[in-house]
Order: C-alpha cells, then structure tokens, then sequence
C-alpha cells in the first residue's frame, strides 16, 4: 500500500492529476478540493489510497490526510463507492462531511448527485461513532483561470456528466455570476445536474 506520492505535477485537471516520480507517471484521480490546492502548484505530494480490481490498479490522491481519512470512510458505507466518495469530496469538504454526519444533516449529504435519502441516512449511522469532534477550517484556496469554464466543463464529463447538460448548466450559472472560479463553477453545477 502507499502512503503518499511525491513529485513533479505534469498535468491537472478538476478529477486527475499526473505525478512524475522518478521518471514514473502516476495516474491519480483527485477531488476537487484538491484540485483548487494543486492548482498553481508544480511539485506536489498527495496522499494515496489505492483500489485494487480485477481489472485495474486505481490511484485516489488528496492533498492532506483529513480528505484522504474521509474518503476511506466513506467507502467503508455499504453502497458509497470510491467515484460516490470522490463526488463528495468535491461537492463538500471534509469539513461539511463531517459536520452533516455529526449533526444529523441528510439534507445536506443529499444535495450531492447520486446520493439519495437511505445513502444519507446510511452515512451518518454508520460513521458518526467513528467521526467524533472536528476542527478545521474548512478552507480551501483557489485559483483564478481563463479557461474556467472549459476546465469545468471537462471536470464533470470526466465525471460521468452528459456535455450538453453540462454545458447548459455552466452558461446559466455564469450568466448569474461570470466571477467564479473553477471549484465554484463545478459546486454550483454538481448541485443542478
């Protein structure tokens, strides 16, 4: 199992990143919240957790161990894979997680795609003896980009989302607003698709 992968960021994009470490590329899909911190970057180290399958060997990146140990939480929930995990962790932080689990928040949970009532109630009954009390900020920063809406839009394809759809989403949503960034733009539009 690795721990974390340490190198050169050749390429990235909102739901992977490719690591050059030691003359390997590593293929690491990443949330969102990572992304907007890997952003501006050009090294990087990102903590792994690896899905081994039948058919592949697949890589999930974050950039701090409070992301990568609510990701492994999430898919101990019978029903929450790791692309539902990942979707979560790029329409919440870990820090919106974990409070919706301690304070009862189905609501919350439930604005994310693809996750319904039961999945919610299913979350917060199995992980909030394990979650107990958090402190974060739940900040995350993020980057100014010309291409934010092409970025976006190649994000949430990647992710399973039709381009059509997608693309009527963003132009609605920058009509109302044309200042935002790439982690908003994809929040914004995770929550209408």
């Amino acid at each position: 199992m690795y721990e974390y992968i340490k190198g050169n960021l050749i390429e990235i994009n909102p739901t992977y990143a490719v690591v050059d470490a030691h003359g390997i590329g590593y293929f690491i899909n990443i949330s969102l919240n990572t992304y907007s911190k890997l952003s501006e970057k050009k090294e990087c180290l990102l903590y792994i957790h690896q899905t081994i399958r039948e058919d592949a060997h697949i890589l999930y990146g974050f950039f701090d161990k409070k992301e990568r140990e609510i990701f492994e939480l999430l898919i101990s929930v019978s029903g929450i894979g790791p692309n539902t995990a990942r979707m979560m962790l790029s329409s919440l932080s870990s820090f919106e997680i974990k409070e919706a689990i301690n304070t009862n928040n189905v609501t919350l949970l439930k604005s994310v795609k693809g996750i319904g009532a039961k999945s919610a109630q299913r979350i917060i009954i199995d992980l909030k003896d394990k979650l107990g009390k958090f402190e974060e900020t739940g900040e995350f920063l993020s980057s100014q980009n010309n291409t934010n809406k092409d970025e976006a839009l190649s994000g949430l394809v990647m992710l399973g989302f039709s381009k059509n759809a997608v693309e009527k989403v963003l132009n609605k949503i920058i009509s109302e607003n044309n200042n935002l960034d790439i982690e908003e733009l994809i929040k914004l539009a995770l929550k209408r698709l």
